[in-house]
């Protein structure tokens, strides 16, 4: 059994589920979706039909935490990239959706595009510490009735790894599926094995069910597809101001929906998804890059654990407006923090200003992150072997290891080779350019970008999309001119 790093003693755990249960049972839920509120009736809760108002027995709660799954697979177009947690954790996800990006050659904030997504998805395909691609903006040129699809598109074509989205409503949700049976060939062959993962936020704290994102996480749960719901408490705004006030009010938001996806198809596969802050109630500012968002991660995943579910959610977050120094320290403190207290799943890839706005360096310097993550996770790998007392007594005192045998055998597996971090010399830094972290990361990524990418469709695959949807963005990842 793995040890974790810990906020909370079992009896602190033990009573922040007793206090959810009784938020549950003797405040309630606000629930605007009627199909919600039939299931909740049907299973035992007590709804008012004239509030909404939805108040969960204990009983009920318990009833269906039995049946929480332990685990959660995403599944990729290649299978080999397919992750499941918590048994390959830490799995590395991009964060989302947001409106806005850097450009890199001007380095002004600007609308984002379709284009950007599929240079986006590109990246990710390569970039190696990244396992998941949540689609990192949103798609200004979208045509009429494509917002979602202008999105999924340009991320599927370019992207083999999984890849997580969203969908507007019913109508919407269908134009995804359609797109994922052309893809895979059939609509059985899609369902066999589903590569996108569908993500909501159903709950809006404090302790109320929307009616469109409830309706599609109840529509995906129906169809047997990956999906799962993300909780996102702001304490001092949407939830108390002291961070246990809202690690219950978070717990009990997150039981709500989750018992809600067991009573619409017992043993759906879920995660224990969180995005947690503080506000700065100097301004009201949404401070998702405090160190406050990354020990509530921590309490949020020894909850996880508790119930035994896989956990994790946007971890790594910061209100920086550029890729500077405060943006790494903030993404770094986080993504720590939560890797050591057991979070499965990270989001955390690209994202500046509180979710605003992307920027591709900062997605190549995150990746960088992320695979110093997942060598921590890798431990020292403890063997009689490892100890290597016969490579000691060999060389014996004053001797020298590196050249060795043993240190050629061992020197890229024991040690990550960064290709941002700089290490060498001064003068040989300013030989090269003296180039910083920055400049360093856009050398990356145009270098990948100008490669051509193996994940695209094939001809017919592109046929069959152009013939069902001809409004499709193109969707092509292209090294823009000036880069």
């Amino acid at each position: 059994m793995k040890n974790f790093t810990t906020l909370l003693t079992s009896d602190h755990v033990e009573r922040v589920h007793q206090a959810s249960l009784e938020i549950l049972e003797d405040v309630g839920f606000l629930v605007r979706n009627e199909k919600a509120r039939h299931f909740f009736a049907r299973h035992g809760c007590q709804v008012d039909s004239e509030t909404s108002l939805v108040k969960f027995p204990p009983s009920v709660i318990e009833e269906f935490r039995e049946a929480f799954p332990p685990s959660f697979t995403f599944r990729g177009r290649d299978p080999k990239y397919d992750r499941t947690i918590p048994e390959q954790s830490p799995v590395i996800v991009t964060g989302s959706s947001a409106p806005d990006l850097i450009d890199p050659i001007t380095g002004k904030e600007r609308r984002s595009t379709s284009d950007d997504i599929a240079r986006i998805a590109h990246l990710i395909n390569e970039l190696p510490g990244y396992d998941v691609f949540s689609i990192s903006t949103l798609a200004e040129d979208a045509p009429e009735a494509y917002f979602t699809l202008a999105r999924l598109y340009p991320a599927l074509k370019n992207c083999l790894k999984p890849v997580r989205s969203t969908a507007k409503d019913t109508g919407d949700a269908e134009r995804v599926l359609r797109l994922g049976y052309l893809i895979a060939g059939s609509e059985a062959a899609y369902r066999e094995r589903p590569f996108i993962t569908h993500h909501f936020c159903p709950v809006v704290s404090p302790l109320t069910m929307d009616y469109d994102s409830t309706e599609m996480l109840i529509f995906f749960v129906e169809q047997g597809l990956p999906v799962y719901p993300s909780i996102v408490p702001n304490a001092g705004l949407t939830s108390p101001m002291t961070l246990a006030g809202t690690l219950a009010q978070g717990n009990a938001e997150f039981l709500a929906a989750a018992a809600l996806m067991q009573m619409v198809r017992p043993e759906t596969p879920l995660i224990y998804s969180t995005l947690p802050t503080v506000a700065d109630m100097r301004t009201g500012a949404y401070v998702s890059g405090g160190i406050e968002c990354g020990m509530l991660h921590m309490a949020f995943a020894q909850m996880a654990h508790f119930y035994d579910v896989p956990c994790g959610g946007y971890i790594g977050l910061t209100n920086a407006k550029i890729n500077d120094a405060q943006s790494g320290f903030e993404t770094g403190m986080s993504t720590v923090a939560g890797l050591l207290a057991g979070a499965d799943m990270l989001n955390m890839g690209g994202l500046l200003d509180a979710l605003k706005a992307f920027d591709y360096a900062k997605l190549v310097i995150d990746d960088e992150i992320a695979q110093m993550l997942k060598r921590i996770q890798r431990g020292l790998e403890f063997s009689e072997e490892n100890l290597a007392l016969d490579v000691i007594g060999e060389i014996g005192p004053g001797g020298t290891f590196m050249m060795h045998d043993h240190t050629v055998e061992w020197m890229r597996r024991a040690a990550l080779i960064p290709k941002v971090a700089e290490r060498d010399t001064r003068a040989l830094w300013e030989q090269a350019g003296s180039l910083d972290a920055q400049a360093r990361a856009m050398d990356v990524l145009r270098n990948i970008l100008s490669r051509h990418n193996q994940a695209i469709f094939s001809p017919e695959v592109e046929s069959r999309i152009r013939d069902e949807f001809p409004a499709m963005v193109p969707g092509d990842s292209k090294l823009p001119e000036g880069w």
